[in-house]
């Protein structure tokens, strides 16, 4: 789809940039796709190009298009973990106060949410994880079911079950590819599967 059509692009840290080009392009009558991966608008462009076309080009047509979002795409590979409520919950604290990302931790936790953790590590961030598992700890067993994917439903796929206990020795190979999805206190594996039971009788 892109051959003979301009492309904009930036690296991480350079999204309002991206965000700004792409409205001065519409700006001068070019139809212009944003492209974040998953969903745009779960941890993607889409409310940064709202927030900027409120403030600086108000009337611009901006129309929000739904993906598959990546805790839906790793749900998938993994089973059915996401089964009933949910957190879902970024580890990065570029934009987020970590005080504050550990307060939803621990919120979600002791709510018995089952979590799904994005961003979870850089190359220069690596500690934010273990402090992750270590507060949800507090709340859960050691052999609460966690998931692990990387590049879900991509080239390069991987997808490891493993447990809270565990966790820990698969931390090497975590990047911002992927990403985790820790189990309730209902969860459980069965056949290399995490399931989260939704409470139907099963008669």
């Amino acid at each position: 789809m892109i051959p003979g059509k301009a492309v904009f692009s930036t690296g991480m840290t350079g999204e309002v940039e991206r965000c700004r080009k792409a409205i001065e392009f519409a700006n001068a009558g070019d139809a212009v796709a944003v492209v974040s991966s998953g969903d745009a608008g779960i941890y993607g462009m889409a409310g940064l190009i709202l927030e900027l076309v409120e403030a600086e080009s108000p009337g611009l047509k901006v129309d929000v298009i739904p993906g598959v979002p990546a805790f839906a795409a790793a749900s998938s590979i993994l089973g059915a973990p996401l089964m009933h409520d949910f957190a879902s919950i970024s580890l990065s604290d570029l934009l987020t106060d970590r005080a504050l990302i550990e307060e939803r931790i621990n919120a979600a936790a002791k709510a018995d949410f089952v979590i799904v953790l994005y961003n979870p590590k850089s190359s220069k961030r690596v500690e934010g994880l273990s402090k992750a598992v270590e507060i949800i700890l507090k709340y859960r067993g050691r052999e609460t079911p966690v998931g692990i994917v990387r590049n879900a439903t991509r080239d390069n796929e991987s997808a490891t079950v493993t447990t809270l206990g565990e966790a820990g020795g698969h931390f090497d190979s975590i990047d911002m590819l992927t990403i985790l999805i820790v189990g309730n206190s209902s969860s459980y594996v069965k056949s290399g599967r995490i399931i989260t039971p939704r409470g139907y009788s099963l008669r």
